[in-house]
């Protein structure tokens, strides 16, 4: 359910406002929950609108770049750029654009090596980059820092539990079982494209199915509990960068 200034509104009254094949879609999805997505203005919806075709974008841009898979202890990164920290996370350089620096990764990823939950981070960067433009982007992010769940103030993020699940989410794959040998396989954070499509660092874009049977191998021995996709959205508090 979709609400403007307080009002229902119906998707198929928004299409003339909305050229993008992906967006409609959205707004479809939105339209046949039952959640409510409520804003003061269309222009902030469409502003969401934007910023979760971009998500996906920037996902299917860093699934191509031949940025690596690795754990924390062993990220690395241009070193042009950043600065590698001992946690495994990469700090900006003086001197340079935060937006120079977080496109370096999509055109030279062969430099790069993280893990997953760093990848939504840097997916989100991105997506942020190409909603709002390099100037407020760089305004925004001077000593952008990637690392974890560890989101700048000024890309706030949220969590809710829930299966009203929208392309441009982050959802996750928990692995209760998990080896613990190789405890960064305990989950996969994923970009949800829609239609059962997920990008997910160091498995690629798959099914639902194919992820979760990747995970089980990735358990101890004699596992009791399957890997499985939670019901937790994580998504940036869009309307703080709208107008």
């Amino acid at each position: 359910m979709i609400k403007i200034n307080n009002q229902i509104v119906q998707p198929n009254v928004l299409f003339p406002e909305i050229s993008s094949a992906e967006q409609k879609t959205i707004i479809k999805k939105m339209g046949a929950l039952n959640e409510g997505y409520e804003y003061h203005t269309v222009n902030q919806l469409k502003f969401e609108l934007l910023f979760r075709e971009k998500t996906m974008k920037a996902a299917e841009e860093l699934n191509k770049s031949g940025a690596k898979f690795t754990t924390f202890s062993y990220a690395f990164c241009n070193k042009k750029y950043w600065y590698r920290l001992g946690n495994g996370g990469f700090l900006l350089k003086e001197n340079f654009s935060p937006s120079t620096a977080i496109l370096d990764i999509l055109k030279n990823g062969s430099l790069y090596a993280f893990e997953c939950s760093t990848a939504i981070a840097i997916v989100l960067y991105i997506a942020t980059l190409y909603s709002i433009g390099n100037s407020r982007f760089n305004t925004l992010f001077d000593r952008l820092y990637l690392m974890d769940w560890q989101f700048d103030e000024d890309l706030p993020i949220l969590q809710k539990y829930g299966d009203d699940y929208l392309p441009g989410d982050v959802l996750h794959f928990n692995n209760p079982d998990f080896d613990p040998k190789q405890p960064h396989w305990r989950a996969e954070n994923v970009i949800y494209f829609g239609d059962d499509k997920y990008y997910g660092h160091g498995i690629g874009i798959r099914n639902a199915s194919t992820i979760i049977t990747f995970l089980n191998k990735k358990r101890k021995d004699e596992p009791k509990n399957s890997a499985y996709l939670m019901n937790m959205i994580t998504r940036p508090k869009y309307q703080s960068f709208s107008y």
